[in-house]
């Protein structure tokens, strides 16, 4: 599922619904980077959790 994000997709950690909304930074070689809400940046491996993408409502049509 990681293979499809983007920088600039938001997404959520399943395991840390803590740390809020987070926006997909970059995405290299399996490392993925996402700067959270309340966590900051973090620099994850993208084998080892599957990140749950958020839409903005703002973006959906009327």
């Amino acid at each position: 599922m990681n293979q499809f994000l983007e920088p600039g997709m938001l997404v959520t950690h399943p395991e840390c619904p803590e740390w809020g909304l987070g926006q997909v930074q970059s995405v290299i070689n399996g490392r993925i980077t996402v700067n959270f809400e309340h966590a900051g940046k973090v620099v994850m491996d993208g084998s080892r959790v599957v990140l749950t993408p958020e839409f903005d409502p703002r973006e959906a049509g009327d």
